[in-house]
């Protein structure tokens, strides 16, 4: 196998190599500048010591040779750190354990040209990646790699796909052309932990400094110094970090056409376009079980839960299967994105899944006779594998008392019930899912006037109208971002035209128009809808019934907003809780974060005697509140934050948080289950009279 790299791949590879030199002689220049300021340190410190020996000449000596030499041990500590990848998660798997699976990956390795995997691990979640310890040494002597499987992936995929996503992993290593990467990834750890990573050396340059008052002095100006290189090598860090992301943007289309020689291009495709739905319900299966942590219950395997909920997901949205597996496509992956915004994200170390579709296809191979077999029948016993990882995954997890595992009926009923409970009708077709009903005034509606169908109301013109509306406002929030410079771009392409970022703020004052144009058009659709159910609703009381529940979504709506400003103040006032703060600014912010607490507490206390939250407030969330509103907390003592109080704060913000989205779905949701309910009530009178 020959793949030829691409031109954009050269030139990015130009352009590392020469980010690489660029560091070199930067770090080298700083060496020799460090050195001679050693040399001319030492030299001056026996200078004074010959001068006049004695203790404070001594002690002035060795601090001023300090100096020097803690510089020098700055830029030379990255050659003894090690990046050692934690595998505490993980699951080593050998020969032995699983002979089918390794010859799988075996025949891979061959047929991709490159070394087979030191050793092989399973994980528990959607990802697959080869990973390895690095250090400084690692760009100039060979080192063995590992190979990371997850079990959600393999659960998810078939057996061609996923020899497509391991050549794909290892077409990263299988030409010398990208070895270039790994030279870049190792100087960007270089400089890292030169930035960054200075815990042991802060530790030992404090202890040095409180030896004796003189070597503080020298300290402080080592720390000056270092603090100056920090900044020429941030800047370095930077620029090259920017090209190693080009770099591994293009590294990612070369591992792909590796993938697509190797298994054919539309395995890559099919298992790229449905990996987002993959791990949606992997997590929603460990969210479920998240909430069952305070009843003591686990699962017994979450990847046959996992597999139940990716199916019921993909029925629910229509989507194909084949292999049992849901077909998503590119429309099914964008078909709710009417951004035409495009800005080239040159901070991103992936190119998007439609790029990379776009360039496999290019490709157009296609391998006969693929192997569509489920994935997770290379192991030797499936099932067995799925519950020793579930077992591992639900082992770090304490409980208060004997835990009991939900059988899969269970699981799947419960569910679906609470999928049910948490989403609308589908007879809407979506038109409620990303937006609330505009405002209007129930008591100034003429509803004298011929309603349309049901159909037109929430046809694809409508949902397409909402999506383009959510998108403009989106489009015009970042193109309001770029004009006060908050995205340090120079172009970018809006509606297929390219403009330069000062002219952002132009197509932001056009799009307002648009949006608001637009806006009046959505709340007209939902007055017509009001109106179709007021005017199939011939019963009195129905009719009053779905006017209060208009009005009472309608001033939910309203005090939410204004509840949501309060929180967003409280959230900023709270801020300098999670950075460090000088000692007067800490007691001067308390004073002001208290103001906003007391609104932030009535809150609270009004939220604990509204019938609407109760169903939310369960026993921990209750108890925590009252806690919260039994004390005026001072988090603060003695110079020190009081970590119980701040728990106390922080779980009642999050859950007051929680509480008031979920109010107002439900408010939500009852206005549209009534009007779901007139529907099926009209629907069903319609049949008996005809």
């Amino acid at each position: 196998m020959n793949i030829q790299v691409s031109k954009n791949f050269k030139k990015m590879t130009t352009k590392a190599i020469f980010s690489i030199a660029l560091f070199i002689l930067t770090y080298i220049i700083l060496l020799i500048l460090a050195i001679c300021l050693t040399i001319l340190c030492i030299a001056g410190a026996i200078a004074i010591i010959a001068a006049k020996p004695m203790f404070a000449t001594v002690a002035l000596g060795i601090g001023l040779g300090s100096l020097g030499l803690f510089i020098i041990a700055f830029l030379f500590k990255f050659i003894f750190k090690k990046h050692k990848i934690d595998r505490t998660h993980l699951t080593e798997i050998t020969k032995t354990d699983e002979p089918k699976l390794f010859q799988f990956i075996e025949e891979i390795t061959i047929e991709t040209e490159t070394h087979f995997p030191n050793k092989i691990y399973l994980s528990s979640d959607v990802n697959a990646c080869v990973f390895y310890d690095s250090s400084f040494w690692s760009m100039f002597f060979p080192i063995k790699k590992n190979l990371q499987i997850g079990l959600g992936l393999v659960n998810t995929i078939t057996e061609q796909e996923f020899k497509a996503i391991l050549a794909h992993e290892f077409g990263h290593f299988s030409q010398r052309s990208m070895k270039v990467g790994s030279y870049v990834y190792n100087v960007n750890q270089v400089i890292f932990n030169m930035l960054y990573d200075n815990e042991s050396f802060d530790k030992m340059i404090q202890k040095w400094a409180s030896t004796s008052g003189y070597f503080a002095i020298f300290v402080m100006l080592s720390l000056k110094i270092i603090k100056g290189i920090q900044w020429i090598l941030k800047k370095m860090y930077d620029y090259i970090n920017l090209n190693y992301l080009a770099l591994s943007r293009e590294m990612e289309f070369h591992a792909d056409e590796v993938a697509a020689n190797v298994a054919g291009y539309p395995p890559l495709k099919h298992s790229l376009l449905r990996m987002d739905l993959a791990d949606h319900s992997y997590n929603s299966v460990l969210n479920f079980y998240s909430e069952k942590i305070s009843e003591n219950i686990k699962s017994e395997n979450i990847y046959k839960e996992q597999s139940y909920v990716m199916s019921f997901l993909g029925k629910e949205s229509d989507l194909t299967f084949k292999n049992n597996l849901p077909e998503v496509t590119e429309l099914d992956l964008s078909k709710y994105n009417k951004s035409k915004l495009n800005i080239k994200d040159q901070w991103a170390s992936h190119p998007s899944v439609e790029e990379r579709i776009l360039n496999i296809e290019k490709t157009n191979i296609i391998k006969e006779n693929p192997n569509n077999i489920p994935a997770i029948l290379l192991f030797n016993n499936p099932e067995l594998i799925q519950t020793k990882l579930t077992e591992k995954l639900f082992s770090q997890i304490e409980y208060t008392d004997k835990i009991t595992s939900f059988k899969m009926d269970d699981f799947k009923s419960e569910y679906v019930d609470n999928y049910e409970k948490n989403s609308f009708n589908k007879i809407f077709n979506g038109y409620y899912d990303n937006k609330n009903p505009n405002y209007f005034d129930v008591d100034t509606i003429d509803t004298s006037q011929k309603s349309e169908t049901f159909e037109s109301l929430f046809d694809k013109e409508k949902i397409d109208m909402v999506y383009d509306f959510i998108a403009l406002e989106n489009d015009k929030n970042t193109l309001t971002d770029i004009s006060k410079n908050n995205f340090q771009i120079k172009t970018f392409d809006y509606d297929g035209q390219k403009f330069k970022a000062n002219e952002a703020q132009g197509i932001t004052t056009r799009l307002e128009e648009e949006i608001e144009n637009l806006k009046a058009k959505i709340t007209e659709n939902d007055i017509k809808i009001y109106s179709y159910f007021y005017q199939q609703t011939p019963n009195k009381d129905y009719r009053e019934a779905l006017n209060l529940k208009y009005r009472n979504f309608f001033k939910f709506d309203a005090a939410f907003n204004l509840k949501i400003e309060m929180y967003s103040n409280l959230l900023n006032a709270a801020h300098f809780f999670h950075v460090v703060t000088p000692l007067e600014q800490i007691k001067s912010n308390l004073t002001e974060f208290k103001k906003v607490e007391k609104e932030f507490k009535k809150e609270i206390s009004d939220v604990l005697h509204q019938e609407i939250y109760k169903p939310e407030l369960t026993e921990p969330i209750k108890e925590n509140f009252e806690k919260y509103l039994a004390e005026d907390w001072v988090y603060f003592s003695n110079q020190n934050y009081l970590d119980n109080e701040m728990e106390i704060l922080f779980t009642a913000m999050n859950d007051y948080n929680y509480v008031l989205s979920k109010g107002y779905f439900q408010t939500k949701k009852d206005l549209l289950n009534f009007k779901n309910k007139l529907f099926e009530n009209n629907h069903l009178l319609s049949n008996v009279v005809s």
